[in-house]
């Protein structure tokens, strides 16, 4: 079996996700209460990472669970509605060559992956419109009765876990690595790209864009 593996920011989806889902917080006819709230409590952590006191990884974990947290009244179901509020905006925003490529991909035969540390249910709300065999993202904790779990810390999914999460999903199956495709824009998205024997380096940020030129790798 080939795969074809895809990340979301940067990649399939143009923008940063976290920055629009802070913009939909802070302006939701809702929910905008909450957004002092989240702002001062991740303000020590952005500043704590901007002074490199906090590692990237640990922020991004964090500003993720912070962000749940301003929202933790809200059930499973509720969840899923509010990021479905962002479903037509993020569509304008998704890379249309990558959408090509996740058709093409798919029409192949290929089981196409889409692997990501933006939260499970968004992925699954904003994408309906492109089919995807698996997704992968970070998910929120609930309850039996579908309720926030406000006691269960987030796992999110990002650099090395991201290839964990990979291989938890296809084990048991023989996968043709050298013949399957993996695309990300960034750094962290290496351990993923290095995967497959056809990475694809899609608009990379600088630090991939030469590993990409070295290695030469496609660049799309």
């Amino acid at each position: 079996m080939k795969v074809a593996i895809f990340d979301f920011d940067g990649t399939l989806y143009s923008k940063e996700t976290f920055q629009l889902l802070m913009d939909h917080l802070k302006q939701h006819p809702t929910h905008s209460s909450n957004y002092k709230r989240f702002f001062r409590n991740i303000l020590p952590i952005y500043i704590g990472y901007k002074m490199k006191i906090v590692p990237e990884t640990k922020m991004k974990e964090r500003s993720m669970q912070i962000y749940v947290n301003a929202l933790d009244t809200l059930s499973k179901t509720e969840f899923e509605c509010y990021f479905a509020e962002l479903k037509d905006s993020m569509e304008q925003g998704f890379n249309e060559d990558v959408v090509a490529k996740v058709r093409e991909h798919h029409n192949e035969g290929m089981h196409v992956m889409l692997v990501s540390g933006a939260y499970t249910p968004l992925l699954h709300a904003v994408t309906d419109s492109v089919v995807f065999d698996t997704v992968i993202g970070t998910d929120l904790p609930f309850t039996t009765d579908g309720a926030f779990d406000r006691k269960t810390e987030i796992y999110h999914i990002q650099g090395q876990r991201k290839t964990e999460m990979i291989m938890e999903a296809l084990e048991g199956k023989k996968i043709d690595w050298e013949q399957s495709f993996a695309y990300g824009d960034s750094y962290s998205d290496l351990p993923v790209l290095e995967l497959v024997g056809n990475p694809v380096a899609v608009k990379p940020e600088e630090r991939l864009q030469r590993i990409a030129a070295e290695r030469n790798w496609t660049v799309l």
